[in-house]
């Protein structure tokens, strides 16, 4: 049975495996430690299954608006709702915590990933040209109104 709890510091070894997994220019371990013990805007969550985590979100919260920094799951685990699961979690953490709007980036190309946040009610509401640094590819920026 899969859960979702806060990112710890003793976590970030477990996350840095999610992220090489699934990024093509992945943060460092210590951007992650930085996130979580300097960053007070910063709220992250892992997604555990047997207690090995498969995957993690990141949120900021700046006053009334959250902004989901990165979300991945394990190349192994995706297509099985765990991300459903993850980015439901913090998104009802990003209410109880006071959002009353939530926006991302995705990349045009990441249709898997539109189609979950399309789930949660987000809709796009612009483009950040060549916003990915390792092939140049466009965001597609996605926002919804939590409240």
């Amino acid at each position: 049975m899969a859960s979702v709890r806060r990112m710890t510091i003793d976590d970030v070894e477990a996350v840095m495996q999610v992220e090489k997994a699934s990024f093509a220019v992945p943060w460092s371990q210590e951007t992650f430690e930085k996130e979580i013990t300097d960053n007070p805007y910063s709220f992250y969550y892992v997604v555990e299954e047997d207690e090995k985590i498969i995957g993690y979100c990141g949120l900021w919260l700046i006053i009334d608006e959250a902004h989901i920094t990165n979300i991945a799951i394990l190349p192994e685990y995706r297509g099985y709702k765990y991300g459903e699961l993850l980015f439901g979690h913090t998104c009802r953490e990003a209410v109880e915590r006071g959002a009353v709007q939530l926006s991302l980036e995705v990349r045009v190309s990441n249709m898997a990933a539109q189609r979950l946040y399309r789930k949660f009610g987000l809709v796009p509401g612009g483009v950040r040209k060549r916003y990915y640094t390792d092939n140049g590819e466009d965001a597609l920026v996605m926002w919804v109104g939590l409240k």
